[in-house]
């Protein structure tokens, strides 16, 4: 066994970074983790799904928090094992794939479920499979359909990277393929032809000219962006192109459903002649930090918190009704590169915040 989970929480996301978990090959840190639990922890129910593994206490408590991580990462790009080194402007920072997308927050709960005696809420813990790839595969998904009754708590807890800041809720996200058509025909005889390429114009034109709409949810700014993100298209150096496809990504703010977001993306192409097909779609989740428990956490952390740009799970947790933020160690724009890195004073705060709030009476 590798982890030990009364360690320091620094140490145990090195521990955690050492151990690869590419998606679809966490079979060997789930055995670890699940072992961990099983031997050093008092108090959980404890049960394995797949390459998940989640525990709860059952303490009768008034109120239940939900601490929820995956335990996948993306690919290694020579970022394995991890490595700790002081930098002089950061201090000392911990190298590897994980440290930011997210061991670190893996670690701090890990910790804090092995080190808390008496917990203000009962707590429940699901470390998760193959969350960075297609959403047909996440495990969390597995658990919502299999195993509900895992999934109930009056706040969740996900330790994405937020830099030590609370993000709550996120944006959803809306992809939308346009499509034009036209005639093929030779370059050299271009009037024979239809540029299917070129009636894409004026969308682009008003994308470039867009103006994103911004709205303040429970004191959390969220702004909106509406990007054309791929065109595709052309036959040959020498041919008038008949067909044409452009993608556009509508990242939403969470007061809008995906139907409504859809509908926003159908009237800024009103009377284009493209087709319009939605080829993904995730709902946002709302802040929902005017619930009590979400007030108590926000707190704890000094009031220091802010709206999540982008999607994560909490959109999840968000359709069961059960409000939720992003709490991790790391700056999210460091996730997933080769020199992905988190500053271990980091680490330290959030297990200090989180300890904070779930001891609180």
């Amino acid at each position: 066994m590798t982890l030990e989970l009364h360690a320091d929480p620094i140490d145990l996301t090195a521990a955690l970074v050492d151990i690869p978990s590419v998606s679809e090959d966490e079979s060997r840190i789930a055995d670890e983790v699940e072992q961990a639990l099983r031997e050093q922890t008092t108090g959980f129910e404890i049960i394995r799904s797949g390459n998940a593994v989640l525990a709860r206490t059952n303490r009768g408590l008034a109120s239940r928090v939900m601490l929820a991580g995956h335990l996948d990462t993306v690919p290694i790009a020579d970022n394995v094992p991890s490595r700790r080194e002081h930098d002089s402007a950061e201090g000392d920072i911990l190298h590897g794939c994980g440290t930011v997308d997210m061991k670190s927050g893996d670690a701090v709960f890990l910790h804090l479920a092995a080190t808390i005696d008496n917990p203000a809420h009962d707590l429940t813990l699901v470390f998760y499979d193959c969350e960075e790839i297609a959403a047909a595969r996440n495990g969390l998904g597995r658990i919502e359909r299999e195993l509900p009754e895992w999934l109930a708590a009056d706040v969740a807890i996900l330790g994405e990277p937020s830099g030590g800041f609370i993000e709550a809720g996120c944006q959803g996200t809306l992809r939308v393929r346009l499509t034009a058509s036209g005639t093929r025909a030779h370059s050299a005889r271009s009037w024979l032809g239809d540029n299917a390429i070129h009636k894409f114009g004026a969308v682009l034109n008003r994308l470039a000219a867009y103006r994103a709409r911004t709205v303040d949810i429970d004191g959390c700014v969220y702004r909106e962006g509406l990007q054309a993100v791929r065109i595709s298209g052309g036959v040959a150096g020498n041919v008038v192109p008949d067909a044409a496809e452009l993608d556009v990504n509508f990242r939403f703010a969470p007061d809008r459903n995906v139907d409504e977001a859809v509908e926003h993306v159908r009237e800024v192409v009103e009377g284009l002649d493209l087709g319009f097909e939605v080829t993904d779609s995730s709902p946002g989740a709302l802040p929902g930090l005017n619930r009590p428990a979400a007030a108590a956490l926000i707190e704890a952390a000094g009031g220091q918190f802010r709206a999540k740009y982008g999607w994560t799970d909490v959109s999840r947790f968000s359709a069961l009704g059960i409000p939720a933020v992003n709490y991790g160690p790391g700056d999210p724009n460091l996730a997933h590169k080769r020199d992905e890195r988190v500053p271990v004073e980091q680490i330290t705060h959030v297990t200090q915040v989180l300890r904070s709030y779930l001891t609180a009476g």
